[in-house]
């Protein structure tokens, strides 16, 4: 059941920081960010990567996750990269995000399928989830947007990855379609988690807490 059930705390645990801390300047983002990005690429290179180049193509395989990687970047056209970090909503606007919704939800719900067989890349999701549900949550309290618009966005948001692995577990895909829908996955993750990693550098200097969280989140990744 935790494959179900920790994406959506990760959801409620975001919301609940937004709530305390009011502003993402009160809380180091960058360094929950850099955690985050860390753990879920190196658990993707420790448990995705590997039996997707096992048992596809290899070919095909990185064509796959190029695809992936394209679909991200098409997404983030309509998200504006929330799903790493950047959250634009005017506090003037009204009209309801669609975009940003749809995008996020599409996201969610492709993130949800490699836990159908890897449990462990559910900690992968709880860990990202966390710092970015925590940033939207920000954005849509500073809003106009009414408190049922909110509450529903985010309750649908923390229902999609679950809801991607409910698929998963129960449409019976064939070995090979699993495989790469996985390896479009991994090309998401691939996108997202480097993006993180680049963005939270501070003008490419050495920053030593950002440094021990990467190594943290690696090796975390690694001992799970």
């Amino acid at each position: 059941m935790n494959k179900f059930i920790l994406p959506i705390v990760a959801v409620i645990l975001g919301v609940l920081i937004a709530t305390i801390t009011k502003s993402k300047k009160s809380w180091n983002m960058k360094l929950m960010l850099s955690f985050s990005g860390a753990f879920l690429l190196a658990l993707t290179l420790f448990e995705l990567l590997p039996e997707v180049y096992e048992y596809l193509p290899s070919k095909q395989t990185g064509l796959l996750i190029m695809c992936g990687i394209l679909l991200q970047i098409t997404l983030e056209l309509f998200s504006k990269g929330a799903e790493h970090g950047h959250v634009h909503i005017h506090k003037q606007e009204t009209a309801f995000p669609w975009m940003l919704f749809v995008s996020l939800c599409l996201h969610s719900l492709l993130e949800g399928f490699p836990i159908h067989e890897h449990n462990d890349m559910v900690y992968g999701v709880l860990i990202h989830k966390i710092p970015i549900a925590a940033l939207i949550s920000m954005f849509l309290f500073q809003s106009s947007f009414s408190k049922s618009k909110i509450t529903i966005f985010l309750i649908l948001f923390a229902f999609m990855t679950p809801l991607g692995t409910l698929i998963s577990n129960t449409t019976h895909l064939s070995e090979t379609v699993t495989l790469s829908i996985n390896a479009v996955v991994i090309g998401i993750f691939f996108h997202i988690s480097t993006t993180i990693l680049f963005e939270s550098s501070d003008g490419h200097k050495f920053n030593m807490s950002k440094f021990v969280a990467i190594i943290l989140g690696v090796g975390m990744a690694y001992l799970i």
